[in-house]
């Protein structure tokens, strides 16, 4: 029976429960200290878009949907990723290879930064810095400490900064989330989350090391991270199996339903968190784990994330989600809707559809850089929701729980913990 879900219906089907880089330049420096103003009504907001891959140009057909936005300049380190993207728009916007020139155009209103994770912390520093707000991809660093300075450069420079975990756009998720605090399935102890698909085998293959393509300046690709040898698999997409770049699954997906527990349940961070897990199965050259239980203490609750990619069997025949556990009901939700299993074998779930969640997000940033509001997903929200997956990677490499003081983001008594949380920059590059 799938039907929509209102919220008296469910409250009444459920028993009726309470409701209750070192190489910024003077013109970038001297921009940061500008006060914000908002963008006029009747003028155009001027975009430019950092990163012409798969994700920026994903992004790209949000932003330019909406009538009030002006594509003004492109950039990205690979020629050919820039010239199919001038394509797109007709040769009408401004290309670059160096992002910190385009920065320095006073007529850009803000950046959407689509770059690999490695350089989302340092792009976007600079570009509050230079008097942009920012629209930046998940998850928002590489590290915890990254993601700290990303929230004191949007507090610094009164940047509206949007993170896309897009998810909290979504009027399903909204009302899900609604569901969960009003405590109609009860009190919630457990939240569970997860991956699941068969990547058995080869995976994603093991190409040999070799030249760069020549389209590609891989050395601006790298930027603050290690120099290493050029290899397909390390750079453009799968650049996410690769702990110089980014977290694997954990921190790629995990940080979208880590987000909405979080969000559902009202808190911030973890106490603690232990994790096991491996390359079990794939025999391909990525670094990041294929098999992952990461268990996360909460006040009053327990979350689990599941990453399974050697057998593609779901929970609720789903290869993601995120479950909720609660003394009168379970709930369930992903991108395509929710459902509701009220307790009691003979009472039926309730299902609800799923709800638009980019074209809002994406307007909601637009809308804030006129109001000068915080966005649904404000860099410091998004943080947090970021810290717990690096949180979980931090267990899995120690081999031990660790213990979170979210008050003053350090892992209590244990250095080497400690010293994952941030990283050093390749020279020249620092944040």
């Amino acid at each position: 029976m799938e039907r929509d879900l209102t919220r008296r219906e469910f409250l009444k089907r459920a028993g009726g429960a309470a409701v209750g880089a070192a190489l910024s330049t003077s013109a970038l420096a001297s921009a940061g200290a500008q006060p914000a103003e908002p963008v006029p009504a009747n003028e155009k907001i001027v975009l430019g878009l950092i990163g012409c891959g798969g994700m920026g140009n994903h992004n790209l057909g949000i932003f330019t949907a909406n009538p009030d936005v002006e594509i003004a300049a492109l950039c990205d380190v690979d020629q050919s990723h820039l010239d199919q993207t001038m394509a797109r728009l007709q040769g009408k916007p401004t290309p670059y290879r160096d992002f910190r020139a385009l920065l320095e155009r006073k007529d850009i209103d803000a950046v959407i930064v689509a770059t690999p994770d490695h350089w989302h912390a340092l792009v976007m520093t600079l570009a509050c810095e230079a008097g942009k707000d920012v629209y930046v991809e998940k998850p928002v660093a590489t590290t915890i400490r990254e993601g700290r300075a990303m929230v004191k450069a949007a507090r610094r420079y009164g940047r509206v900064v949007q993170v896309g975990t897009q998810q909290r756009s979504g009027a399903h998720f909204r009302r899900a989330v609604e569901i969960v605090r009003s405590g109609a399935i009860g009190a919630v102890s457990l939240c569970r989350t997860w991956n699941c698909a068969n990547e058995s085998g080869e995976g994603i293959g093991n190409p040999p090391d070799g030249d760069p393509p020549p389209e590609l300046d891989y050395d601006m690709w790298l930027g603050p991270a290690p120099k290493r040898p050029y290899n397909p698999n390390r750079c453009h997409y799968r650049f996410r199996y690769f702990w110089d770049y980014a977290g694997g699954k954990i921190t790629d997906w995990g940080t979208h339903l880590i987000d909405i527990v979080q969000w559902a349940m009202e808190v911030e961070a973890p106490l603690a968190v232990a994790a096991s897990g491996g390359k079990y199965v794939v025999t391909d050259n990525r670094e990041t784990p294929d098999t992952m239980e990461a268990v996360y203490d909460y006040p009053g609750f327990t979350m689990v994330y599941s990453l399974r990619l050697g057998n593609g069997r779901s929970p609720e025949g789903h290869n993601y989600g995120m479950e909720f556990y609660g003394t009168r009901g379970t709930l369930f939700v992903d991108r395509g809707g929710f459902e509701v299993f009220p307790e009691g074998a003979a009472t039926e779930p309730v299902k609800s559809g799923g709800s638009q969640q980019n074209q809002p997000h994406v307007r909601e940033f637009l809308d804030c850089i006129r109001t000068r509001s915080r966005p649904v997903s404000d860099i410091r929200v998004a943080h947090r929701s970021t810290s717990a997956p690096h949180l979980g990677n931090i267990a899995l490499h120690v081999g031990r729980k660790i213990y979170w003081d979210a008050d003053r983001e350090c892992i209590v008594d244990d250095d080497e913990a400690n010293r994952l949380l941030g990283r050093a920059y390749r020279a020249p590059w620092h944040l």
